[in-house]
């Protein structure tokens, strides 16, 4: 254990698209130091009673569930000493709940636990339903960023136009970190932080405030819209031991888990942070006083995310990463089983790489945009350049991983980031620490050195945005 007996401890919690984090974080001679940490796959997928194959929904229960396993699995003893608990989780996603009846307080085995009562499902992120042409009936925000589907405020107005009286049933939204902190601290309004408000479209980052006038205009119920704060402010103290947490313990306002997986690895503002997981991101820090254009540029491929102290982030966040890997494993393995074979697929993923590994270039040309992107929803992925000597599994694999790396570049070029000043990559994320070739192709493709195992992980993040701000 890291740390003396004494020392203060702060807890880190983010809630992901697939799992629950908790980290444990130490302050030491050395600096922050992670004393524990532990997750649970939340396996909260559900299907949509109201948007059918388009929604994307997940049971918020089961979520809470992963979110009370992961602290009852952590150190009792380290728990009593939190001072201070960050949380952070999925942006852009949105829960409905009645104010008075969002969770129920009950005795668990390490202390009083809270369960959801009249929630609603978690609307996520990948959520389909609102499609381009919804969307473009829809007022104009007046904000930085483009609104998309999946974002909070798109999915409200989907539920007034398509099914009003679901809406009625409820009194607060949030996004789902949002409704763990209202509930730690019985928030009667929910509180959200300026990352997390962007997010959800309607939202000016400039003053901000929500578009409340175009919003009434059109009939929104903006009694649902949270109050809105500052990223590293406190939201309140925990009414209960929470799994043996002192009773009174200060909570951040909820965070977003992209800012969070930065602040965890990014030291210098002459760094640029590529991640790579299900989708993919390349992160560079703004110079300080940069203010996001008024109005969003549809076709830039380029967000402005509100980071801390006034600061932003450029990101381009694109849809296509470790996802597109995972399909085309998926369909080699389909065709393998058509053909009358069974394979596993993580069997179907080493032979793969190694297979790209063996063949260090492919002319192949893949564009790997299989699930779009923000700025251009249409355009699907296509394969170009195929030649007879280029169609082995190496061949193939190769020109998919260089695929993903150069579409990221293709939204956030090379020539900008060295005008940005960035000195170096600091690679992260799960797709790239599992996969050498994808490795390759970055160092390949960016003119920078690149260093990897900077883990971006929200949890800390969310823990050391607490620690700097005790």
């Amino acid at each position: 254990m890291e740390g003396g007996p004494d020392s203060v401890c702060v807890l880190g919690i983010d809630l992901g698209t697939t799992s629950v984090k908790a980290a444990l974080v130490v302050g030491t001679e050395r600096g922050q130091v992670v004393a524990e940490s532990c997750s649970r796959e939340t396996q909260a997928y559900t299907s949509s009673v109201e948007a059918g194959l388009q929604g994307m929904e997940q049971d918020s229960r089961r979520i809470i569930r992963a979110l009370n396993e992961c602290l009852a699995a952590l150190p009792q003893q380290q728990l009593q000493r939190v001072s201070h608990i960050g949380i952070s989780g999925q942006m852009h996603g949105i829960v409905f709940w009645k104010r008075d009846q969002g969770c129920k307080w009950t005795e668990g085995g390490t202390g009083p636990i809270f369960e959801p009562e009249e929630v609603s499902h978690l609307v996520t992120w990948q959520d389909g339903r609102c499609s381009p042409a919804f969307l473009s009936s829809l007022p104009l925000p007046q904000s930085h960023i483009s609104l998309a589907t999946g974002f909070g405020c798109a999915t409200i107005y989907w539920y007034l136009k398509q099914s009003p009286d679901f809406l009625k049933s409820y009194d607060a939204a949030g996004t789902i970190h949002d409704y763990v902190v209202a509930m730690l601290c019985d928030l009667k309004k929910p509180l959200m932080s300026v990352q997390n408000a962007a997010s959800w479209g309607y939202f000016n980052s400039r003053n901000k405030s929500w578009n409340t006038d175009i919003l009434k205009k059109s009939g929104f119920p903006v009694h649902l819209l949270p109050e809105v704060g500052d990223p590293g402010s406190i939201a309140g103290r925990t009414i209960c031991a929470w799994h043996g947490i002192p009773k009174g313990t200060k909570v951040g306002i909820a965070l977003g888990d992209f800012q969070c997986s930065v602040y965890s690895c990014l030291t210098e503002r002459t760094d640029a942070v590529l991640n790579i997981s299900t989708s993919a991101q390349l992160t560079i820090s703004m110079p300080s006083g940069f203010q996001p254009p008024e109005t969003p540029d549809p076709s830039s491929a380029v967000t402005y995310f509100p980071y801390f102290d006034g600061d932003y982030l450029a990101v381009a966040a694109s849809l296509n990463g470790g996802n597109v890997l995972a399909t085309f494993v998926d369909m080699v393995a389909q065709w393998t089983e058509e053909l009358g074979f069974q394979i596993q697929e993580s069997a179907i993923y080493a032979k793969i790489i190694k297979a790209a590994l063996d063949q260090n270039d492919s002319h192949l040309s893949v564009r790997p945009t299989l699930f779009g992107e923000r700025h251009i929803p249409d355009q699907l992925a296509s394969v170009a350049s195929i030649a007879a000597s280029e169609l082995s599994l190496g061949h193939v694999t190769r020109a998919v991983c260089r695929g993903v790396i150069e579409n990221l570049c293709s939204m956030l070029p090379v020539q900008r980031l060295m005008e940005t000043g960035v000195r170096r990559i600091l690679g992260s994320g799960s797709a790239l620490a599992r996969n050498e070739v994808l490795r390759q192709e970055v160092e390949r493709i960016l003119p920078f050195p690149v260093v990897y195992g900077k883990d971006v992980d929200a949890a800390v993040g969310a823990a050391m945005v607490m620690f700097h701000r005790k």
